[in-house]
């Protein structure tokens, strides 16, 4: 059974205050409470309503009934488990390597999808916004399928770390040099911007290079990709472009 402090105590994590207070956060989800309880992440509490589920085979659940994890559970059809972990401090910046960053990203299923793609592709740092949606939030976690484990994700006012860096800085644009047909530094920054404005006019003044994605369709109606779908092209195209030297 959860008691009525713990029921409180979890759902407030939904709240970006109530995180950054008690510097926990939630994850749903055997596979992405594994992924999170083998990396450096320390794990507070762990729930499921079934008992023979475990960790490592050494460290089982609280048990409760699927009424009260429905209780504690972010999602409308609650998984079998949630856990609670704590935050980790935030890491240095580290200059090598392809570095993206995020201007003003505001979905939690973009940002989470965004972390994926940068795991997949071996990109090791992300950097946002101070107003990109929190890292911690329970959709982003869910989005991540464990993949937030190994990637170092840094809030940071961009103009700083922009004015500072020594690394050819590329955007993502409607217009500009077609990313089929640019090359592109190994060590660089690519920058992707805010769902429905793009990169803003603050930050691109700090890009070297405009890319873009070209559009096929005869119509060509289709106002913009979404930013995850974009990131992935342009990840895409990095690494193929890098890896051909």
């Amino acid at each position: 059974m959860v008691s009525k402090n713990q029921i409180k105590r979890i759902t407030g994590l939904q709240q970006k205050k109530f995180r950054n207070e008690q510097q926990l956060f939630i994850a749903e989800g055997f596979k992405v409470i594994q992924e999170l309880f083998e990396s450096h992440y320390e794990m507070q509490d762990f729930f499921s309503t079934d008992a023979s589920l475990s960790l490592n085979n050494s460290i089982y659940p609280q048990v409760i009934t699927e009424s009260d994890l429905k209780k504690i559970s972010c999602l409308k059809t609650p998984n079998v488990c949630l856990a609670t972990f704590k935050k980790l401090p935030s890491q240095p910046i580290v200059e090598q390597g392809l570095t993206l960053v995020l201007d003003d990203v505001r979905d939690p299923g973009n940002l989470g999808t965004i972390i994926r793609l940068c795991d997949w592709f071996g990109i090791e740092q992300l950097i946002c916004s101070e107003e990109t949606v929190d890292v911690y939030n329970p959709k982003v976690i869910q989005a991540t399928m464990g993949s937030i484990a190994r990637v170092n994700v840094v809030y940071t006012p961009l103009n700083g770390f922009l004015e500072n860096t020594t690394l050819p800085i590329y955007g993502a644009f409607m217009e500009g040099e077609v990313v089929y047909e640019a090359s592109f530094s190994a060590d660089a920054v690519l920058i992707m911007g805010n769902e429905a404005n793009g990169v803003s006019q603050a930050i691109a003044t700090f890009v070297d290079k405009k890319i873009s994605i070209p559009r096929f369709g005869k119509l060509q109606k289709t106002e913009s990709l979404n930013v995850a779908t974009a990131t992935a092209i342009l990840l895409s195209e990095f690494r193929r472009s890098t890896s051909e030297r």
